[in-house]
């Protein structure tokens, strides 16, 4: 038996502009994504077997250990691009990016298992090969693989690299509400006035300096739109984090995660009731080995 753990970090976006609805149901979107230092960590094994099989178990009831699982979804297709017979694998699942957040916890354990299978199958697919099967296995999971600060558009799997910025973050889930991709996109589709605000350049430039103050003025999430209207929990957790000493607050892709951007590395004052609450920086990577 072969055995590995990977970290897997969570994402936030500190520019989302969505700019128009695919066919296949996606929208196509220009994000400047980032990694941040909080994370769910996977132990993956790997035993020969009569065939193939993938058993998921984890620390979290919230979320399903079967076939509908994106860490299922990428095991199952790295088996079936591979070609690889014989395997049982088994995943475990720790995890503590919270779930339905808008910091596509989902899509990071599904990055780990196409990192941590393709380690112990002793890299049995290229970079080119992983990425296009990332992008298969969901918007945001090759994002999550490589990590660090992308500029991402198409529906989010086309990556360009920038420097990473370096700062510190407070961020905020209220524990019993959960908030689905589909559902904040589909809201955001029916709004009759659409935000037209395009930070995007202007982060980039914030990036560079490498100013928390700047890239804090810069923060911008299209899906607020459709989002704060009808869930004013996420709107109080927000202007909360800012009169609390953020220097701008701003929810994370479909919510209803909301980070704050701080101006040092202190901790702030906080009374929120019913909410997970991390202190997180920057990173300029993506899922990582941590044990052999």
């Amino acid at each position: 038996m072969q055995t590995i753990k990977v970290k897997a970090p969570a994402k936030i976006n500190l520019t989302l502009e969505i700019l128009n609805k695919r066919e296949d149901g996606y929208h196509n979107i220009e994000s400047i994504m980032q990694a941040v230092s909080l994370y769910d960590y996977l132990t993956i094994s790997v035993d020969d077997s009569k065939s193939n099989a993938i058993e998921l178990s984890g620390n979290n009831s919230l979320i399903p250990y079967d076939k509908t699982n994106l860490a299922y979804k990428s095991a199952e297709k790295f088996l079936n691009k591979t070609g690889i017979t014989g395997k049982k694998i088994n995943i475990y699942i720790e995890k503590h990016i919270p779930v339905a957040a808008g910091l596509a916890g989902g899509s990071a354990d599904a990055a780990a298992v196409l990192y941590g299978l393709n380690k112990i199958f002793n890299n049995a697919l290229n970079q080119k090969t992983v990425s296009s099967l990332a992008s298969e296995i969901g918007a945001d999971v090759n994002f999550c693989f490589y990590g660090g600060t992308k500029i991402a558009t198409l529906k989010g799997e086309k990556l360009t690299s920038v420097n990473s910025p370096s700062i510190n973050l407070i961020i905020v889930k209220p524990k019993n509400l959960f908030i689905s991709a589909k559902e904040a996109y589909d809201k955001y589709a029916k709004l009759e006035s659409k935000p037209d605000y395009q930070p995007t350049e202007k982060m980039i430039q914030a990036i560079t300096q490498n100013s928390p103050e700047a890239i804090a003025s810069f923060l911008h999430n299209g899906l607020e739109y459709s989002i704060l209207p009808d869930y004013e929990q996420v709107k109080i957790i927000k202007e909360s984090l800012i009169k609390s000493g953020c220097l701008n607050a701003i929810m994370s892709g479909s919510g209803p995660g909301v980070f704050g951007v701080l101006p040092d590395n202190r901790q702030i004052q906080t009374t929120f009731k019913d909410c997970d609450v991390f202190y997180a920086t920057t990173m300029n990577s993506g899922v990582d080995l941590i044990k052999v």
